[in-house]
């Protein structure tokens, strides 16, 4: 089991990063949350794992905190949900923003997720319900801070911000015309890409 790399950060193509440790290079998948608070290219970083063995391959998921984890894997345990769509909610929002949505059993924002249908959606508001009671209830300090409240913050600008965003949003199972309405619609000049991907987001909720 892998459950926590450190080392330096060599490529970052959201939502994906290649992390060099003793001269090994992982390949991790990030929920753009986490992604974004991740530090420069070629600086050290820190990165909780969760690691997923499949047939045809071995998956490493990552996050910013162990508490971002322990979300991540309660919603891969729902009745289907996946490590992929369990990326693409904790992307389409931030933890504080879904623990919000269960509370409020608010499934019309879930279901604008890609790949979360209604059914799924009923899912994980009944599921997640004890679960994230039990969580919040075993955790304590900075943990029960983390679940209540965001620390997502966007930053770096980088040239190709439109093309980089639709690609961000296509690789989390928007639909190619779906994406590139959404970018194009919040575009503001000066717009770094991580900005603009989480207003895109946001656009669609």
């Amino acid at each position: 089991m892998i459950g926590r790399l450190r080392g330096i950060l060599i490529e970052k193509q959201a939502p994906e990063i290649l992390i060099d440790v003793a001269g090994l290079g992982y390949e991790v998948h990030m929920p753009l949350t986490s992604f974004y608070e991740l530090p420069d290219l070629h600086q050290e970083a820190i990165v909780y794992t969760h690691f997923v063995v499949r047939e045809d391959a071995q998956l490493l998921y990552g996050f910013i905190t162990k508490q971002e984890r322990a979300l991540f894997r309660l919603l891969v345990k729902t009745n289907g949900v996946g490590p992929k769509l369990g990326l693409t909610i904790l992307s389409g929002m931030t933890a504080s923003e879904f623990v919000a949505c269960v509370e409020r059993d608010d499934i019309a924002t879930l279901v604008k997720l890609p790949g979360v249908g209604k059914k799924t959606a009923e899912r994980l508001l009944v599921e997640m319900r004890d679960k994230l009671k039990s969580l919040m209830e075993a955790s304590a300090g900075s943990e029960r801070e983390f679940m209540l409240k965001s620390n997502y913050a966007p930053k770096a600008v980088i040239n190709t911000a439109e093309e980089d965003a639709i690609a961000a949003l296509l690789s989390l199972g928007y639909k190619p015309a779906q994406a590139s309405k959404a970018v194009s619609a919040v575009f503001e000049e000066g717009m770094s890409t991580e900005a603009l991907i989480k207003s895109s987001l946001k656009s669609m909720l």
